[in-house]
């Protein structure tokens, strides 16, 4: 009798499977088939478009986000492209080809130069060179539902705008940081240049034109605000690890602590772009300072603008305490993130709100805590207060630093508890899913709002170039 039923039950799954692969649905014998009812908007698969320069398989912070991002609204039935650049953000790299399917995301690459970023010429030229091709192929391609903008490079959002009017797609800017807010906060650039008074009106006109604009917290939802955004347009959600990506690693026995040379030594790490927005004069001055302690370690893996400065006054200064190593694969973070007792991150003042540096998320997904230098108030040094995973030193208080890397390499159960807050606090709010899970409703809210979003022509400056109005 039992068996009867479940031969009888697997024969309806069976034809029931079978039916809705077919796009049918199966009814008892003898009834009317049954009208299918259409699916809510919310829950149509949506046609996406994604556009930065870089994407998988380059080790650029924004290529793995987006990656990451893509790859799981492809793995919700969503139809997903991505438009980037065939060359690198590492000059040399093989270039892939210009188009393929990777984990269900389709990818189209256009040809660029890859002369790196050595000078501002050099980074301008790969810009220009991506600019013209996307455009010309975003117009070539078929209409999206959301077309969805990065800003590398800075103001790429133009084309969303483009297509938002061309092509009535929504527009999202996903603002990873803001141009050229950076270059003028830095100084690199002058406000009273015409071509820079330009390029800062067209990325605020970006912002204000987009349907929605992701922001990565709270300091630069206050710049976007600023540009005159919509408030209700302006959401905060931060970018990510992945648990499976980064866990943590035992201290003792650790492969790479050992093949480094680095078992017996408290490490003091930093990992990622040493880029013009952080600060390292602290930093080294820390490890000029502690180079008498054969204990402690200043490790310092990745590249960047700024990696000049650390080589140089390794060798100028003999500073044997200061290890170099290049970018690891992303494969194998889970292990070099925790070769790491204390992570490093650092930030210049005039950053607050322009950047948040990632590297924070992955500090805190690998069970290490962080030992930030920066600004008192900012995405990162509130992060750490309310998750209690690390120390924070303002800028300029070096004797600030040695006495936190002090405390910490004489204090390993301290260590261990600021990390485990960290790995804790990570699981909740700045995993991979659960931030991916906030981008997939917010596309389905954005899609089934019936009417295109328009925006009240805004004021233009004085010696801006008329540009037409909002769809």
């Amino acid at each position: 009798m039992v068996r009867s039923w479940l031969r009888g039950s697997r024969g309806v799954a069976q034809r029931w499977r079978a039916d809705r692969a077919g796009g049918g649905v199966s009814t008892p014998r003898g009834l009317p088939p049954a009208m299918p009812l259409p699916l809510p908007d919310s829950a149509r698969p949506k046609r996406l478009l994604f556009i930065n320069q870089y994407y998988w398989p380059d080790h650029a912070s924004t290529a793995q986000h987006l990656a990451d991002l893509a790859e799981s609204l492809a793995g919700e039935g969503h139809e997903v492209h991505v438009l980037c650049g065939q060359g690198g953000y590492k000059p040399g790299a093989p270039r892939p080809p210009t188009f393929e399917v990777h984990h269900g995301v389709t990818i189209h690459r256009v040809p660029t130069t890859s002369l790196g970023r050595r000078s501002t010429l050099t980074r301008m030229t790969d810009y220009l060179s991506f600019y013209a091709r996307a455009l010309v192929l975003a117009l070539a391609l078929p209409r999206f539902d959301v077309i969805a903008t990065l800003t590398t490079p800075p103001i790429i959002g133009l084309v969303g705008t483009i297509l938002r009017r061309l092509k009535r797609s929504r527009h999202i800017y996903w603002s990873m940081d803001l141009h050229p807010d950076a270059s003028l906060a830095l100084g690199r650039m002058s406000p009273r240049n015409p071509i820079v008074a330009l390029l800062a009106w067209l990325s605020d006109f970006v912002y204000r034109q987009a349907d929605k604009v992701v922001v990565l917290g709270p300091y630069m939802a206050d710049r976007i605000l600023a540009k005159r955004a919509r408030p209700d347009r302006v959401t905060t959600i931060p970018v990510w690890s992945r648990r499976d990506e980064v866990y943590p690693l035992p201290r003792a026995g650790h492969p790479l602590r050992e093949a480094l040379g680095l078992a017996d030594k408290f490490v003091a790490m930093y990992s990622g772009n040493l880029g013009l927005a952080h600060a390292f004069d602290e930093l080294l001055e820390a490890a000029r300072r502690l180079r008498d302690r054969p204990d402690v370690a200043f490790l310092f893996v990745g590249g960047g603008p700024r990696l000049a400065e650390v080589v140089a006054a390794k060798q100028a200064e003999g500073l044997d305490n200061i290890r170099l190593l290049d970018y690891f694969p992303r494969e194998q973070l889970h292990a070099s993130l925790t070769v790491a007792d204390v992570h490093l991150v650092s930030m210049r003042r005039e950053m607050t709100g322009i950047v948040v540096p990632g590297k924070l998320y992955g500090a805190m997904a690998s069970g290490r805590p962080v030992l930030f230098v920066g600004p008192e108030h900012c995405e990162t040094a509130d992060t750490i207060r309310q998750s209690e995973c690390g120390l924070t030193v303002r800028l300029g208080d070096v004797d600030g630093l040695v006495e936190a890397v002090t405390l910490l390499a004489d204090d390993p159960e301290l260590v261990a508890k600021l990390g485990a807050r960290g790995r804790e606090a990570f699981l909740v709010a700045h995993e991979k899913e659960p931030c991916c899970t906030r981008w997939s409703a917010m596309i389905a809210d954005l899609v089934c709002d019936p009417t295109p979003a328009r925006t009240s022509p805004a004021p233009r400056p004085v010696g801006a170039p008329a540009v037409a109005g909002p769809s």
